[in-house]
């Protein structure tokens, strides 16, 4: 697993501004209980937090925590606090700071030698890029702090804690993607775990998810017991968080049961204790939803105020899945009241948030919430429809005829439209889906195929084993990422970078590994969040080598580099050695048997399409590289992608 670098210092740099405030405010006792175990060089994770637990959540003792701690050389100080400043910003929806934090905290960890706070670490930063949709980067730390966890031989009670932690989180990356039965599996493993550790708040925790995909399979009765039964653990524990939300869960569930009064009633109650945590994502959505069940109890004045406080807080922290959310129920209000402009403009904002939510997770929320809605939805469209017709027939008695025929023309135009736009639907899913075929064809090329398992073969007939596994591991392991991606329409730029990479090593083996290959990806940009259309690197390094390198004598190279471009954009260039474009066309024509690449002009018009859809700039300019004499010396490729 590779970590983004961050320099303690500039963290530090920040944090010493206020070092004036702190040393008025720090109580002097907890100055002592830091002065002590700076002293006495405390390593364990317990005993770190056993003295600072009280102190933890607050923001200036743990800044002056993490001062004394780095002037010391404190490693284990010094990690302990980078998480706790972590935990209040990811808390808080800040999760670039809070990834920095927990970053930091990992490399001092590793300066310390300390695996319990590695652990700790890595469980932090998984729990981040949760909330951030890095489902792929949740994932891998994860399981990073799983494995290094389990490997210890005879766990303490901390480290079994971080077991349990690493599994619920995994638990939650399946939930994100929709995987609700595998989920709970974790889930309960992680109910297990907790028993047998005694941890009331993590059974309270775990119960509470349980209940959130039960809901979200529609399990209402089931989800209500596993909502009551993590209030239960909660009243140990005394945990607001845990409380409000469980509150927030048993009043969405209410809402479905079409239990309205009751619903409000959970929602007023936990409103104060919403705006006390100040979680933008849990004080939003319980605005919104008090919002969502007053339109359904006609209470719209009331109803507005409170989608508009919602509206504010998920545009200030960017919440999409909010945001989709209270302009899908903003429509559903002006609907109501008949203004069907505003509800034009708020249906036009529910859906920009939705085109915006780019994984699995948000896409299945958004389309249970809108499926969930869409029978009130029609309910009261018919109902206003039926309002409207009587007011136009009184006002129209006299002129029956004319309001038939105007009637008559209107629905006919509609039907027309709307046969026009679902011809025109059809026909672009049909032509999407034929150049979605047409490029997993060309990604399986058979000749491919065929010589990479030759390539193989060759290996294994002269023993050699080692490679022979390597590059079959390699190969398998391309097929499944190009299969994987052929069925999306955009990924992460990390999962395509890695697949052409697995692409190269193996074309390779046929160029007697002659050809230097590198990928460059420039700082500032982070391919796990940035998406591209899925496969459309790989036929244009198909094309550098084959018509590019395959003719060329002498050293082979092939670079891959990402790059900031102009704003909301990034560029991918591909720029190759080889003899150049009319050196190849010349060769071409010279051989026998023409190999026809389709490749690039499929991925050309792909990128068309998806400018189309998405409405924006997707662009590919080729160039041709000469030397200080002239000659050609290779060829450039620059895709332009946009960002958002």
């Amino acid at each position: 697993m590779v970590f983004t670098k961050v320099k303690s210092p500039l963290l530090l740099s920040a944090l010493f501004i206020f070092q004036a405030i702190i040393g008025q405010i720090t109580d002097p006792g907890f100055e002592a209980v830091t002065k002590e175990l700076i002293e006495n060089t405390s390593q364990s994770y317990s005993e770190i937090d056993q003295a600072m637990r009280k102190n933890r959540s607050d923001t200036l003792q743990m800044k002056y925590f993490l001062e004394q701690s780095a002037k010391e050389n404190y490693w284990d100080g010094t990690s302990y606090a980078y998480n706790q400043l972590g935990v209040y910003y990811r808390d808080v929806s800040d999760f670039s700071n809070a990834v920095k934090f927990h970053e930091a905290a990992l490399q001092a960890a590793d300066q310390a030698n300390n695996i319990e706070l590695r652990i700790m670490s890595l469980n932090m930063l998984g729990a981040v890029y949760r909330k951030k949709d890095g489902i792929k980067a949740a994932l891998d730390y994860y399981q990073e702090a799983l494995k290094l966890a389990e490997s210890i031989e005879e766990p303490n009670d901390y480290i079994q804690s971080s077991i349990n932690n690493a599994t619920n989180g995994i638990g939650n990356v399946y939930k994100s993607l929709g995987q609700y039965d595998l989920a709970i599996n974790y889930f309960r493993n992680s109910l297990d775990y907790e028993s047998d550790l005694g941890n009331t708040r993590g059974l309270a925790i775990n119960y509470q998810n349980i209940a959130e995909c039960k809901e979200a399979q529609g399990q209402l009765k089931a989800a209500l017991e596993n909502y009551e039964a993590s209030l239960r653990f909660n009243e140990k524990v005394g945990s607001e968080r845990i409380r409000v939300v469980n509150n927030y869960g048993i009043a969405h569930v209410y809402v479905h049961l079409d239990m309205m009064e009751e619903a409000l009633e959970k929602l007023e109650s936990i409103l104060p204790a919403a705006e006390k945590l100040g979680d933008p994502e849990i004080l939003s959505s319980v605005y919104i939803h008090m919002g969502w069940t007053l339109t359904r109890l006609k209470q719209l004045d009331k109803a507005k105020g409170y989608l508009d406080k919602g509206l504010d807080i998920s545009r200030q922290y960017q919440l999409l899945a909010n945001l989709e959310q209270v302009n899908s129920f903003l429509h559903d209000l002006w609907l109501e009241q008949g203004d069907y402009e505003k509800a034009l403009n708020y249906y036009k904002a529910s859906k920009s948030a939705e085109r915006e939510i780019s994984n699995d997770r948000d896409r299945r929320y958004v389309y249970d919430v809108i499926s969930r809605s869409e029978v009130e939805k029609r309910s009261n469209q018919i109902e206003m429809l039926a309002k409207e017709n009587e007011i136009v027939k009184l006002r129209l008695r006299r002129n029956k005829n004319t309001l038939l025929v105007s009637a008559l023309l209107l629905a006919l135009f509609t039907i027309i439209l709307y046969i026009l736009y679902r011809q025109y639907q059809l026909k672009s899913d049909k032509k999407l889906l034929t150049l979605e075929q047409s490029m997993l064809r060309s990604q399986m090329n058979p000749h491919f195929l065929f010589n990479s398992l030759n390539s193989i073969k060759l290996y294994i007939i002269n023993n050699e084993t080692k490679n022979a596994v390597h590059y079959l591991n390699k190969f398998s392991k391309l097929i499944r990422k190009i299969l994987e991606a052929s069925s999306l329409k955009e990924i992460p730029l990390a999962e395509e970078l890695e697949t052409v990479e697995l692409y190269m090593n193996i074309e390779n083996i046929r160029f007697s590994n002659e050809i230097e290959f590198d990928i460059k990806v420039d700082e500032g940009i982070d391919p796990h969040i940035v998406k591209i259309p899925s496969l459309i690197l790989q036929p244009f390094l198909e094309n550098a080598l084959w018509h590019g390198l395959s003719s060329k004598e002498g050293e082979k190279s092939v670079l891959v580099h990402v790059k900031n471009g102009e704003k909301g954009f990034i560029q991918i260039a591909i720029t190759d050695n080889g003899v150049g474009r009319e050196k190849a066309a010349e060769l071409k024509e010279s051989k026998v048997l023409k190999r026809k690449s389709v490749g690039i002009d499929i991925t050309k018009e792909r990128l068309d399409n998806f400018s189309k859809d998405y409405q924006n700039s997707f662009d590919v300019k080729i160039f041709d590289l000469f030397d200080d004499q002239g000659k050609a010396s290779g060829t450039n490729v620059v895709l332009h992608i946009p960002t958002i």
